[in-house]
């Protein structure tokens, strides 16, 4: 519960109190780029420097692939 809190008032404080969106369009526009950057692009101290993106794949089982 406590890492959405945080993740919600990431967005809220770093990306739509900053804004001043014109459209609903203009603000799911903002609101996507932050979470590509907050995902996929932004290291994050808690996971040891990596993307929650790279962090997820990580943990997933490997498949092994036919000969």
């Amino acid at each position: 519960m406590l890492f959405i809190e945080r993740l919600w008032w990431s967005v809220k404080y770093k990306e739509v109190y900053l804004k001043a969106y014109c459209s609903i369009a203009e603000a799911r526009q903002g609101i996507r780029n932050y979470f590509e950057l907050y995902n996929y692009r932004r290291r994050h101290q808690s996971l040891d420097k990596r993307t929650p993106d790279a962090v997820y794949w990580a943990t997933l089982p490997k498949k092994e692939v036919a000969a």
